[in-house]
């Protein structure tokens, strides 16, 4: 019995680890997981190598909430970059999830398997919070509020935009943060929370990464190139080290083209409003 998952990366306004409460947004880039039901034994299998220990546990966890006694076979392939900031962890355990439901033959509630995945995250080691509102994000599609302690979707809604993204040659692995300091900044994070529930993600999102690279060391200079070109919804996605920018047409073809001069690459893609899915 085999089944296909595919889930969405994703890009951040505020990240959670200060004040536990997130907003991000989903993006056009993929993971793709296949999980065949066999034997005892639940291995995994990363296309081009990686710590395969997230994608067993959330299908471990996901055969244990559908009373499923099997092993199986699991293998994941990305476009996502990893440890970028890009919600590579979440993609895969929703991925994951989803496919080995598929593979059940049983049906399983897109939050719960959102919260599946986010077990599995903290149970790997892989997030501080478990990323619930990067997981929300991912599963969903469209931009997502959420109490990440709680577990709780605030609110989603669709979002159409343009997303051009900096991916700098160097990785930041999301459990390996600065908690602390991130958490000096939590007062200023609540209040681009509160422009994120207002609606005005985009103030939210460069609120958030001005306070973030501040925390967490990261240089500023891409996020004030993107302000130059009047670019109003940029912020480092995640813990980084990645900048994500909401810009269209001219403008997001100027920030490309900005951006191409850093040490990295430029990913220009879209947002995704119709969340992650079973292939047939």
């Amino acid at each position: 019995m085999k089944g296909h998952g595919v889930a969405y990366g994703a890009g951040t306004v505020i990240n959670a680890i200060a004040a536990w409460k997130g907003c991000a947004f989903g993006i056009d880039l993929k993971t793709e997981a296949t999980v065949q039901l066999r034997g005892d034994l639940v291995e995994g299998e990363i296309d081009g190598g990686g710590d395969t220990r997230l994608i067993e546990r959330a299908c471990e966890l996901t055969l244990n909430s559908l009373c499923i006694d099997s092993g199986a076979k699991i293998r994941t392939a990305s476009g996502i970059p990893v440890a970028s900031g890009l919600k590579s962890s979440s993609a895969a355990a929703n991925a994951t999830v989803l496919a080995t439901a598929r593979a059940a033959r049983r049906d399983i509630d897109p939050l719960e398997a959102v919260r599946i995945g986010v077990q599995a995250a903290l149970d790997a080691g892989v997030s501080i919070t478990g990323a619930f509102d990067d997981a929300c994000a991912s599963m969903l599609g469209g931009v997502v509020l959420t109490d990440n302690k709680e577990k709780k979707l605030l609110k989603r809604e669709r979002l159409e935009s343009e997303v051009v993204i900096y991916v700098p040659d160097r990785q930041a692995y999301s459990a390996q943060t600065n908690v602390r300091r991130s958490r000096l900044v939590a007062p200023w994070v609540e209040m681009a929370f509160a422009l994120a529930a207002q609606g005005e993600y985009r103030r939210a999102m460069t609120l958030n990464g001005f306070l973030y690279c501040g925390a967490l060391g990261f240089s500023t200079e891409p996020m004030m190139a993107a302000l130059e070109l009047g670019v109003e919804g940029v912020s480092l996605s995640g813990t980084g080290p990645s900048c994500v920018a909401l810009a269209s047409g001219a403008q997001a073809a100027d920030l490309e083209a900005a951006w191409s001069a850093y040490p990295g690459r430029v990913i220009r893609t879209k947002t995704v409003n119709d969340g992650a899915f079973i292939l047939e």
